[in-house]
């Protein structure tokens, strides 16, 4: 069983580290926002077309602000409740497979 723990372990590691990445593109992408930024840019480009799939399914269900985006702070607190909920309980599980307590 403790293969299929390491195994537990590796993908709950691997998706907080993808999280953390996306967490910190959508972020560099709000404060890009804030300026004017080169459309041309590599950089800009990248961001954009990175996290525009979830920015747009967050924009359809939040209701317009009058100009505030508020798709970028929702799409960061579902990253942390993602983070703080399924890969923590991932990993506990994983410890507690390998502690020999089993599901």
């Amino acid at each position: 069983m403790f293969v299929f723990a390491n195994f537990l372990t590796a993908i709950a590691k691997i998706a907080d580290i993808g999280l953390n990445i996306y967490f910190w593109m959508i972020l560099g992408r709000a404060i890009i926002s804030w300026v004017n930024p080169d459309p041309y840019n590599p950089i800009v480009r990248f961001l954009y077309q990175a996290t525009e799939p979830v920015l747009y399914r967050i924009r359809r269900i939040i209701p317009y602000m009058g100009g505030l985006d508020l798709s970028p702070l929702a799409a960061i607190l579902i990253i942390m409740f993602i983070r703080w909920f399924f890969i923590a309980t991932l990993l506990e599980v994983a410890m507690k497979i390998k502690m020999g307590g089993g599901l």
